[in-house]
Parts: C-alpha cells; sequence; structure tokens
C-alpha cells in the first residue's frame, strides 16, 4: 500500500503522467487524441471532476456518485463527481470544487488540490474532462442533491488498488449506441467504466498500481 499522504500524493502527481494508452490499447476503445478534440468545430465543453482523497481512520478514501437514471449518455453511471466549467469558475480546478459541493453538500473550503490527471475526451457529451485530484483532512456530513446524485459511493483507496477488480462486459456506449465489449472496475459491486474507468487506471499507475493483466479485447 503506497503513502497516501498529501506530500506523497503531490510529489507522484508532479511526475510525467502515463496517460490513457495503456488501458485504451488494453480495452480496444481508441479516443481522438486531444489535440484531434481540440480541433472539433465546436470545440468539446471543458468540464472537471473532483478525485478527493481523504483519511479515514486507519485508511485512505475516495469518493464516487451513480448518476440517477434519465435521458442521457450517462445515465445511471458512476463517476467521481463533477461536471461542466461556467463562466464565473477561474478555473478548471474551481469548477472541480465547485461542482463536489453542489452535488454532494461538502464543505470545501479545506480541501487542498494536489495535481491533476491526464484530460480525456467523451465524445456521446461531447465534453473535454480534467480530472483534479485534491486532498481533504477529514470530509464533513454529505448532503447529495438527489437531483444529480442518486448515491454517494464512500471507497477505500485500497479497493481501487486491488488485482481483481478489472473485469469486461457489453454495453451500450458511442455516438451511435452500438453495443460494445468493454472493460470495468468491479468497485465494491459497483460497475466503473467509460472515461471513469481510465481515471483510475491513471491514478492506479500514478500510485505504482499499473493495470492487471487482461486479455486485450477485440478493437471496437
Amino acid at each position: 500500500m503506497p503513502d497516501l499522504s498529501a506530500s506523497a500524493l503531490r510529489t507522484a502527481l508532479l511526475r510525467p503522467l502515463p496517460g490513457h494508452a495503456a488501458f485504451a490499447d488494453l480495452s480496444g476503445y481508441p479516443r481522438p487524441s486531444i489535440e484531434q478534440a481540440l480541433a472539433l468545430v465546436p470545440p468539446p465543453r471543458e468540464s472537471a471532476v473532483l478525485i478527493l482523497v481523504h483519511p479515514m481512520g486507519d485508511t485512505t478514501h475516495t469518493l464516487l456518485m451513480r448518476r440517477p437514471v434519465y435521458k442521457g449518455v450517462h445515465s445511471g453511471q458512476v463517476a467521481f463527481p463533477g461536471g461542466k466549467r461556467e463562466a464565473s469558475d477561474a478555473s478548471l480546478q474551481a469548477t472541480a470544487l465547485r461542482e463536489f459541493a453542489e452535488e454532494t453538500g461538502a464543505d470545501t473550503k479545506d480541501f487542498e488540490v494536489l495535481g491533476e490527471l491526464t484530460r480525456i475526451h467523451i465524445p456521446p457529451s461531447r465534453t473535454l474532462v480534467t480530472p483534479v485530484v485534491a486532498w481533504a483532512p477529514q470530509l464533513g456530513p454529505l448532503r447529495p442533491d438527489p437531483r444529480e446524485v442518486a448515491a454517494l459511493i464512500d471507497v477505500p483507496v485500497s479497493e481501487l488498488l486491488r488485482k481483481d477488480i478489472l473485469h469486461s462486459k457489453t454495453f451500450r456506449m458511442g455516438l451511435d449506441g452500438s453495443m460494445r465489449e468493454a472493460l470495468y472496475w468491479n468497485v465494491n459491486g459497483e460497475v466503473v467504466w467509460g472515461a471513469t474507468a481510465m481515471m483510475i487506471a491513471e491514478f492506479r499507475a500514478v500510485l505504482g498500481h499499473p493495470l492487471p493483466p487482461h486479455r486485450p479485447l477485440g478493437r471496437l
């Protein structure tokens, strides 16, 4: 188990990021490069999510959320709290903190931003997402917004680092809604796939835990 102090995490995030190529190659789900995404007309909308790490007893935890079922491309999916950048946001880090507070009801004034992971382009929602990593000395009371959150999922970081949580199944995905096989993380019984799965793969790599062995899927 790596040292998950705030200083150790900050140092790890200052190193060159591993990116998403290893996960994309293994899953057979290639995505346009960031340069290609930025060249789209109109360009994708900027968004940010917050990967919050906080101590709880003798362990460190993070927080995921399950979205409500609705008529949209991310209906019912598990993700890190976050959303689209607003004109009033001074930065994407500010977006991540604001969205975390709005969706979970947490008080973020003592959160410390430690760094960022690699941006991800999500074609179905036409967004470019920046994962922001933050530390909280403690996570106080939560009051999730029922319009945006069906459930909050508290997860020990050690669960994300296990070797037996990478699986594959068929999902409805893409702009055409076709059924395709893709990788997912089984996180305490929750199916975590898509862009969030890519973020978890990179977060694991930053913490010194590469992808578990898995057969490559067919090109999608």
